[in-house]
């Protein structure tokens, strides 16, 4: 009679268990919580908890977060990507935000059928030939023709150095379209080359200021940027900077000080000049939590959030395959970086915002549309 006690408890004790997991919905996220691009990843983060918390249920089920740290690293991001669909059984992901990450583990996604979505990553390539790996963000052959764009229209520039990371997909593809549509309007560039983790820029740095250019563009990411700027100003360059998406984190200020005054990027949002309902709240929500403005990664972060619930929400599923449909079907939804469409091709459709670091702060300039 106690063992058919025992075995009975087991059982319930089972079956509770089975019930506790038909009410939970896993979603996976996937950033680079540590690392030299670690405030990318912590930013994201931001944006996704607070979406959580603010909505944090989807068909009537909660939603489990499982955060995987990608480490800043294309190996570990694949790493991750195969833990969350294989061990942690999710829905869905969120992540990653370097355009490398991303590539290196949406095979994976593809193999299993699970529909990843970026915040951030912008070079064409993510999504190229894939089904179940998207965006929410503008991609790079838009963000590189508005940096040209706002480079000859509204720094008056005729010449251009060109500071491109050779180890970064994001970056020589961004240098790539920025160059092109520079180029075409008749802008001259000078070309020069570095890679992830140098220090070191006075030798590129030297050439470029030897051809006296109008304005320095940067397509990489905050540390070697804001060393770059730094180490210009003090070789005597006293022109504007342009950078991308991949400029945008405190430590860029941190590490650079004023040498980053009178640098323009291109970006997704200005917590100054929130164009959505959902974006005004979020401001709000974000500053009674965090204590400070949010940046344009903690948006993204949030509407990667938003637009995955959607999806499951419009699917009225969550088998995978079907929230992916949904996702690709999204239609002017109203997140905080804007109205997002997603076409059948996983790519975003929406504004590019400029700003430049005044004092220290990223201050928005102008919105330009696609």
């Amino acid at each position: 009679m106690k063992k058919v006690l025992i075995l009975t408890g087991i059982i319930a004790m089972l079956l509770a268990s089975f019930a506790i997991a038909d009410d939970v919905v896993k979603i996976g996220v996937a950033l680079p919580m540590t690392g030299n691009i670690s405030s990318f990843g912590q930013m994201v983060w931001q944006g996704v908890e607070l979406a959580n918390e603010m909505f944090p249920t989807v068909l009537g089920k909660k939603v489990e977060l499982v955060l995987g740290d990608t480490r800043s690293d294309k190996t570990e991001a694949a790493n991750v990507i195969s833990r969350l669909i294989n061990l942690n059984n999710v829905v869905g992901i969120l992540g990653e935000v370097a355009s490398s990450n991303t590539m290196a583990g949406a095979p994976i996604a593809e193999k299993y059928h699970i529909p990843l979505l970026s915040p951030a990553s912008t070079n064409p390539l993510v999504t190229q030939g894939k089904t179940y790996t998207s965006r929410v963000c503008f991609i790079d052959p838009f963000q590189g023709h508005v940096a040209a764009v706002f480079a000859i229209k509204n720094l008056k520039a005729k010449s251009a150095a060109v500071f491109t990371d050779v180890a970064q997909d994001y970056s020589v593809g961004l240098s790539n379209f920025f160059i092109k549509d520079f180029t075409a309007a008749g802008g001259v560039v000078y070309k020069e080359y570095y890679q992830s983790g140098d220090q070191d820029f006075s030798a590129q740095l030297t050439d470029a200021l030897s051809h006296n250019p109008d304005v320095i563009y940067i397509s990489g990411y905050y540390p070697e940027i804001a060393l770059m700027a730094k180490q210009a100003r003090q070789l005597g360059y006293k022109g504007p900077f342009l950078a991308g998406d991949g400029a945008e984190a405190p430590e860029l200020v941190q590490i650079a000080g004023s040498a980053v005054n009178g640098l323009y990027y291109t970006s997704h949002f200005n917590a100054e000049h929130p164009v959505t309902k959902i974006g005004q709240e979020f401001v709000a929500k974000f500053e009674e939590k965090y204590h400070t403005s949010p940046s344009a990664l903690a948006a993204l972060g949030f509407d990667d959030y938003l637009v995955m619930l959607n999806a499951i929400e419009r699917a009225g599923s969550t088998d995978p395959v079907k929230i992916n449909e949904a996702i690709r079907s999204t239609k002017n939804f109203e997140g905080v970086t804007g109205y997002i469409t997603i076409g059948s091709d996983g790519n975003a459709v929406k504004s590019a915002v400029i700003n430049e670091v005044v004092n220290g702060q990223f201050t928005y300039v102008t919105t330009i549309n696609p």
